[in-house]
């Protein structure tokens, strides 16, 4: 891979999907019942928190010890007895979700996305973060070390998260808004001195050895921006979750929130807050406010298997909380319904790696190289279309509105423009519109 290799764009036409365009072609999600027809097109595999996988959470493994791809979570995989998917055919008359274009620099898989108005900024293995504009690279800054998991984005300031266990800071140039420049990293220089001095913040982190609670041991997998209470939630393979307030970047609690690798978390404004981990759980914690510190007390458990968690995702009204394993499945549970249960979505044939949300959509990327569409309406959900075109797994996804099409016709329906990033090192980008084809409007699953 070259540092300094030459970025890409690779325009392409909108035909990379499939839509599903008839009742035997489309897949619904009815209360509690399975979105697939056939189940026996999906087994599952045991999480990282067996003692039997080979990515079992060992205590003593220093922070970056293996490889990302031994590590992580996508290697728990379903597997399939390689039939053909149900929505294979499709209707070509029907208008379809298509690609826009694709992003390449030859330099590292993508594991990192955030994008906000224009920008679209990129995270790899390389532990380059770059900036993308109008389809072009914008500009780009670079981290001494650590692969590039998780992406942030507050005002001018960027939050990276890496696999060394470390979250820095970036900063905007006011007068020049391509120039990105290290602030600080969390916790502060300043927090670390303060804190060495007294005994009573150090804790166990592994067998013989302690470290400073206000630091991730392990790999930050992902983070999460309250920023209606200006607080930026950090979660790692170190167990924990940690709280930071932002205006003066202080760690305010560290959750022990897992008994292995946290893989996802979400944060509400409203004061919950969603954790799923390797250990096969989803739990749901609330936040009270202490003087000028926080408390996070565990409300419920939502989910406890043997699949690990690797992703989490909750829609714009908070009203649904969506689950992804790497047994192929999303669950989701309905807020109004004291959490309850809503269903299952089964799209995939291996792992789901990575989950967005935005208006009546959900979308689920996958080991298996495509992305699910996902309707909602009410608590039934139906699968759209696919998108393909990815030739590795899909690692992270990121979603804005379409603003171009604020002046067509309402009548097409709200469109979104998805970015996705992949293993293949590569980042396209997809225009996605809420409009289901033409089907019949009272067809569902038989009961």
């Amino acid at each position: 891979m070259r540092e300094g290799g030459g970025s890409r764009v690779v325009g392409e036409s909108m035909k990379n999907t499939i839509p599903r365009s008839k009742f035997n072609n489309m897949v619904h999600s009815d209360p509690n019942m399975s979105s697939t027809v056939n189940e026996e097109d999906y087994s599952i595999r045991p999480s990282s928190a067996s003692a039997m996988s080979p990515t079992f959470y060992d205590p003593n493994r220093m922070s970056c010890e293996g490889s990302p791809m031994t590590m992580s979570p996508w290697n728990q995989t379903a597997s399939c007895n390689g039939s053909k998917a149900p929505w294979a055919q499709f209707d070509e008359s029907v208008a379809a979700n298509g690609l826009i274009g694709s992003l390449v620099r030859e330099e590292g898989h993508i594991y990192s996305l955030a994008a906000t108005k224009d920008l679209l900024y990129t995270g790899s293995d390389s532990k380059n973060i770059r900036v993308w504009k109008n389809l072009k690279e914008f500009t780009g800054f670079k981290a001494n070390s650590g692969l590039v998991k998780a992406i942030v984005i507050s005002g001018d300031k960027i939050f990276t998260g890496h696999q060394d266990g470390k979250i820095r800071v970036w900063k905007v140039s006011s007068k020049n808004p391509s120039v990105h420049k290290r602030s600080g990293t969390l916790p502060t220089l300043k927090d670390i001195f303060k804190s060495s001095i007294k005994p009573s913040n150090y804790v166990e982190v592994r067998r013989h050895r302690t470290a400073l609670w206000i630091k991730h041991s392990d790999a930050v997998s992902c983070m999460s921006l309250d920023s209606d209470n200006g607080l930026l939630y950090t979660a790692s393979w170190d167990r924990t979750v940690k709280v930071w307030r932002l205006s003066d970047s202080k760690c305010l609690e560290s959750i022990n929130s897992h008994e292995d690798a946290v893989n996802s978390v979400i944060a509400r404004p409203e004061g919950m807050i969603f954790t799923g981990s390797a250990d096969g759980t989803v739990k749901a914690w609330k936040r009270d406010q202490q003087g000028k510190s926080t408390k996070h007390t565990l409300v419920q458990t939502l989910l406890k298997q043997e699949c690990a968690v690797t992703a989490l995702a909750v829609n714009g009204s908070g009203s649904i909380v969506y689950c992804g394993s790497s047994d192929g499945l999303v669950n989701f549970w309905e807020r109004e319904k004291q959490l309850s249960h809503g269903g299952v979505l089964k799209g995939h044939k291996l792992a789901v790696l990575c989950l967005a949300a935005a208006g009546n959509l959900v979308f689920s990327g996958s080991a298996d190289k495509t992305i699910c569409v996902w309707k909602r309406d009410g608590a039934i959900h139906t699968c759209l279309s696919v998108l393909t075109g990815h030739t590795g797994p899909v690692k992270c996804l990121a979603v804005e509105e379409d603003r171009d099409r604020d002046r067509e016709s309402t009548s097409r329906g709200q469109r979104w423009i998805v970015y996705s990033g992949s293993l293949d090192k590569s980042v396209k980008v997809w225009s996605v519109s809420e409009i289901a084809p033409d089907i019949n409007p009272t067809a569902k699953m038989p009961l």
